[in-house]
């Protein structure tokens, strides 16, 4: 009897908290929205808030403000997200490092999937295999090749711990068997000048960060990290084709609510996003900086984190790498 009085007095909590989230969500939302940003201004994420954040302070009458909280390879503006008030009111968008991190760092404060609810999955940024143009190489095979020729001048740049960069060129070293030495960068801009300059040979950069220079013929492109074909560099074959047999590295991501956030919160914004999204202008100038979009359900995003949870931590233990 006392165990059915305490299941009885269970359920009438949860259904008290359960029926003000709903109201709420009913007139949600009533205030502005903070977009949580877990990286400095620029980069692919920042871009994709403020368009986005633009694009629901028109179609949902409140304003949004963009946060950027950087620091600690993108953990503690995670972690601010991940404690925020579960109400709609404080969400976030998050990168590649999201679903690396877990096997890179102890005591995290957060977890990828149980402390968040998705939102939608926004993009996907392909990675650039970039060399200095005095390497005789023009192709990843030739590349290839010259690395197992001059191990010596076999230096690989790459944008620090946990970065979608470092993981590109751990899977790039295991795949093809060259023996590389890794050096790590804060980021593109502190990476890109010694790239130019011929004092790493190698760099696995996001084509947002690094198409202008291919361009302007700074660094030559020899491979992309995806399966498909990068829309802005067309013309570059992926490593896949030539060669490295279903390598597939990126940085994707997408808007994550603090877990016990409302499904029927959740589900607006998914709709509202997803809206912004296909506006010509957000397309336009997501495409021109290197940004493909994706959109979809918060299953689609929740089946994506899973499956990239299971991909760097295969990963990660083949490279060896000891979170710390």
């Amino acid at each position: 009897m006392q165990l059915k009085t305490l299941f009885t007095r269970f359920a009438l909590t949860a259904c008290v908290a359960v029926a003000p989230a709903l109201a709420h969500a009913d007139t949600y939302p009533s205030h502005p929205i903070t977009i949580i940003v877990p990286a400095p201004p620029g980069g692919a994420i920042d871009i994709i808030a403020r368009l986005v954040g633009q694009k629901l302070t028109e179609s949902m009458g409140q304003g949004v403000v963009v946060e950027n909280r950087p620091g600690a390879s993108n953990n503690l503006g995670t972690a601010l997200l991940a404690h925020a008030p579960h109400d709609g009111y404080t969400i976030g968008i998050v990168g590649g490092s999201h679903n690396i991190n877990k096997f890179l760092f102890k005591n995290l404060g957060w977890d990828p999937q149980k402390s968040f609810e998705p939102i939608v999955y926004t993009h996907v940024v392909p990675l650039v295999f970039a060399i200095n143009p005095q390497i005789p190489a023009k192709t990843l095979p030739e590349l290839i090749a010259w690395m197992k020729a001059h191990p010596d001048d076999a230096k690989v740049a790459t944008s620090g711990r946990g970065s979608a960069q470092e993981m590109a060129a751990d899977m790039f070293r295991m795949a093809s068997g060259v023996p590389m030495t890794l050096i790590p960068y804060k980021g593109s801009s502190d990476a890109q000048p010694d790239l130019i300059a011929g004092r790493t040979a190698l760099y696995i950069d996001t084509v947002s960060a690094i198409q202008s220079l291919v361009k302007a013929g700074k660094v030559r492109a020899v491979a992309v990290s995806t399966l498909k074909r990068s829309i802005s560099l067309p013309d570059v074959p992926t490593a896949d084709e030539q060669g490295l047999k279903g390598f597939d590295a990126n940085t994707n991501g997408g808007f994550l609510a603090p877990a016990g956030t409302p499904k029927a919160i959740i589900d607006k914004l998914n709709v509202e996003i997803n809206a912004a999204l296909k506006q010509p202008d957000v397309r336009g100038k997501l495409e021109a900086a290197g940004v493909e979009i994706q959109g979809g359900t918060p299953q689609d995003y929740a089946r994506l984190i899973h499956s990239d949870l299971a991909k760097w931590q295969k990963v990660i233990k083949a490279a060896g790498l000891k979170a710390e």
